[in-house]
This record gives C-alpha cells, structure tokens and sequence, in this order.
C-alpha cells in the first residue's frame, strides 16, 4: 500500500498522465450494484492474476485512495467522502470554510479524484473497486470493465446479513448507494445517462455464481479480452 504515496507525489503522477496511451493498464474496473460482495470477488481477482503470473504486482484499490487525497487537498476525509456519496455543501458551509481557509470546492475534489484514480489505473495491475473508474478508465485500451449486479431482494437479504439491520433499514440503504453509484459514474462521463450498460464488457449477475465463480469469469473475460489486443498490437507491428 506503501506505493499508492507515490500517486500523491505531483511529479510522478504528472509523470505518469503524460506518457503515451499505448502503455497504459492493464486494469480491471468493477462497479457494482449495491451489495455483490465487489471487494471480495476484487481480492479473488488479485490473488488468481499473480498466481498465474508468479508476481506480487496486481493489486486491488477500493475507498482507501480517499483518505490520501484528502490529505493531497488539505481537507478532511469526510469532504471527499462527501463527493463521491453526492453530498453537496451548502451555501452556509462554503461560506464558513471560505472565511477560515479551508475551503475546498466540488471541482478540485473532482479534479484531485480523477487525477489520483486515473494515474494508478494507467499505471497498471489494479483492480479498482468503484470510485467511478469504469468512466475515468475507459480509453485505457488495456482495460476490463465489468458490472456486478444481482436482484433487489438478493441484494437486500445479502446487505440483511453483513450489517445485521432490518429489512427496512436495508432497502432504503441498497436504494439510496445504487442511486449515489450510478450518480458518481455519469459525474465523471461528464454527461448524464439513463443507460449506462454500454460501458461496460460484461454484466455478471452474482445471484448465478458465486464469489470465486465470479472471479475466475472476470479472469478469464480479461484473458481473453487483452490477449487479443496485444496480439492484434504485435500483428500491426509486424506489419510495419
């Protein structure tokens, strides 16, 4: 984890925004629905992709970039957590933070987000959970973008039983963050969407496979996905 400081350091991540679109990724974006185990299947991804490859290099990143790039924007965390659950400050607030200096707007919040996120995913080897990645990803040609989703009451049993609350107080909390995650990944597109399917290259229902299941899908969608294009890459450079 020691590494993700380095995207906070402005000359590397400057370094690494610039370099040619060719060498970025690879990176596997998810994003989810509420309660399809994401992390989970992300950390099954991460442990099946350096097995094969006899490496430690693949890593999954999920809300710990928060916490830096408060730090980055000399803001509390809860300013950025604010942004990405789509909480807007009010008039007041921005007025009382202006006055004792710690004002930080929506756009350096957004900014700072799409920067950080974007330089670890051109950087390669992650597997980014959320955070609006598949729309701050999606020109990295080495890229797979999937889409976890399952049935509502699936969801809401699922949520039932890892937050122990009742089913009320889980509907409304499955509703409420589906709405904030599809709201955060139009933030980013710059543009809102009704459909958002298009973005992505698979749609795994959770509710048919299990958490391995799921990950060993992903894995081979990202084979088959990456092989190819390298091996279009390397016909066109032979070519030449």
């Amino acid at each position: 984890m020691d590494k993700f400081f380095d995207y906070f350091d402005s000359r590397h991540r400057e370094s690494i925004l610039k370099k040619s679109s060719v060498d970025d990724g690879p990176v596997i974006t998810i994003s989810r629905q509420t309660g399809c185990d994401a992390r989970q299947v992300a950390s099954n991804i991460v442990d099946t992709l350096n097995r094969k490859a006899g490496t430690t290099k693949w890593r999954w990143v999920d809300k710990d970039i928060i916490y830096d790039i408060a730090k980055e924007l000399n803001t509390d965390t809860q300013r950025v957590e604010n942004f990405y659950k789509g909480i807007e400050l009010s008039n007041m607030s921005e007025m009382i933070m202006a006055f004792s200096g710690g004002f930080v707007s929506d756009l350096r919040v957004k900014k700072a987000i799409k920067d950080v996120v974007l330089s670890i995913c051109k950087e390669g080897y992650i597997v980014l959970v959320g955070r609006g990645g598949v729309s701050i990803a999606h020109d990295i040609p080495d890229s797979l973008h999937v889409r976890l989703i399952s049935p509502f009451y699936w969801r809401v049993e699922n949520v039932m039983k890892k937050k122990e609350i009742d089913i009320e107080a889980a509907e409304e909390y499955v509703v409420d963050n589906d709405e904030k995650r599809h709201n955060l990944i139009t933030t980013f597109l710059d543009k809102k969407l009704i459909n958002i399917d298009y973005l992505f290259d698979v749609t795994i229902n959770r509710q048919s496979f299990d958490i391995n299941e799921t990950a060993d899908i992903i894995v081979s969608m990202y084979e088959k996905k990456i092989g190819r294009q390298m091996a279009d890459r390397k016909q066109k450079t032979q070519a030449f």
